[in-house]
């Protein structure tokens, strides 16, 4: 403040109180936001939310007839298309290129198994991640990219069993600053978790937590395996935790559900979460991969149908 529009300049208060009085304002303003939202979702729930409904559906993306047939099969025409990236494997610009033309995202989840995340962080595979970029950039389209997904659980080689999440953290950190240097200025960065499973020793995220600086998206991966489990037990409590460290947009970036916990009834439920958390969207996984995730039968695929309908679809 200069003295040209101050009558009286005010002494500075120290950093510390400065400090404090930032963390009540922020924590008061998170509040409200949950309070007035009804859930630790977004700026927009109810039924008039905007949000994308999305399928990872195979060959993807070796071909784009999975989610041909998806489409043909439900009557939703995907905002989001989803496919998983080996390491080394490069970007499928043409898949890219069919998803927009279908007015779809890809949604990329590049998975370094069996990849050191120290060698990743020390810039050993800058080589492929510049190759990767210089490809994302010239493909002239919106592309979601995901990094390491669900690395808070158990089972993949860069989870925190097998790596430490100050790790995790600086890998992450440092293949979105190859990223941006290369000028891949048309990604949209999406931190993906699994949700917290306190019973089979999946944690809060929050230690994977690479900064608002380095995050766009955030995208929780569940799946309904039992008829008694709800949405706002399966993903509110890693909803919230998400929410304790940003106001980032959150995608169910990875969902389906078992006949057994009953598909048609867990849909119905999926789109009600979504809309009442005001989330960005949702994922499904329409994969026979450990279990039967498909869409199948008159029921599931009517419910899913329904469930699209009661959101407005955001397009590219």
């Amino acid at each position: 403040m200069t003295r040209r529009h101050a009558r009286r300049a005010r002494p500075s208060r120290p950093w510390p109180v400065v400090a404090a009085l930032t963390a009540v304002v922020a924590v008061a303003v998170a509040a409200l936001f949950v309070k007035l939202d009804g859930g630790f979702g977004g700026r927009h729930a109810g039924p008039a939310t905007r949000a994308y409904v999305g399928v990872f559906a195979p060959p993807a993306p070796a071909s784009y007839s999975g989610v041909a047939a998806f489409t043909a099969a439900t009557g939703v025409r995907p905002g989001l298309v989803a496919y998983y990236s080996a390491w080394n494997e490069p970007f499928r610009a043409g898949f890219a290129a069919q998803a927009a033309a279908h007015h779809a995202l890809p949604l990329v989840q590049i998975d370094p198994a069996g990849i050191s995340l120290a060698a990743i962080a020390r810039g050993r595979y800058d080589a492929y991640l510049r190759s990767y970029a210089r490809s994302v950039r010239a493909c002239g389209l919106r592309v979601v990219l995901s990094f390491g997904h669900e690395m808070n659980g158990t089972w993949y080689s860069w989870s925190y069993h097998h790596a430490r999440p100050r790790v995790f953290v600086a890998a992450w950190r440092h293949v979105v600053t190859v990223f941006r240097a290369a000028g891949a200025r048309n990604v949209t960065w999406l931190w993906t978790v699994n949700v917290i499973q306190k019973t089979i020793g999946v944690p809060s995220p929050a230690r994977w937590w690479p900064g608002s600086g380095y995050v766009n998206w955030v995208g929780i991966d569940g799946y309904f395996l039992r008829p008694s489990w709800k949405f706002a037990a399966l993903f509110g409590p890693t909803i919230k935790a998400v929410r304790a460290l940003t106001l980032d947009p959150v995608l169910i970036s990875e969902t389906g559900a078992t006949q057994a916990a009953g598909k048609a009834a867990k849909i119905t439920n999926l789109f009600a979460g979504v809309r009442a958390y005001g989330l960005l969207g949702l994922v499904w996984f329409d994969a026979d991969k450990h279990r039967d995730w498909r869409l199948a039968g008159p029921a599931a695929v009517s419910a899913f149908r329904r469930g699209a309908q009661t959101v407005a679809q955001v397009r590219p």
